[in-house]
């Protein structure tokens, strides 16, 4: 993106966070405005991958009520530690 693209943005934050990323530009050696920025920048992926991982979850419940498939706990933590134990096998395979 270049950086025509970029517009400003105010954000309004209390005086004690103002003085806090100040203090973590200057000990960075950067500017506030990049410890700012990065800090969006890492919430929203943090974020982003939140909502995959939660809309994977929606989508496998729904999967589950329709179809009944399922793996137990049990037989999945029988693959996970043999994953764990450097075993290349697939996972179990999926039930009523």
């Amino acid at each position: 993106m270049s950086t025509s693209a970029l517009r400003p943005v105010t954000v309004k934050i209390e005086p004690a966070i103002k003085l806090r990323v100040q203090r973590l530009a200057k000990a960075r050696h950067r500017t506030p405005h990049w410890v700012m920025h990065e800090a969006i920048l890492q919430f929203v992926d943090r974020e982003e991958k939140r909502e995959a991982f939660r809309q994977d979850a929606i989508k496998a419940w729904d999967e589950y009520r329709l179809t009944g498939l399922h793996v137990t706990a049990a037989e999945a933590d029988a693959w996970m530690a043999k994953l764990e134990a450097g075993q290349d096998v697939e996972p179990p395979e999926c039930h009523d």
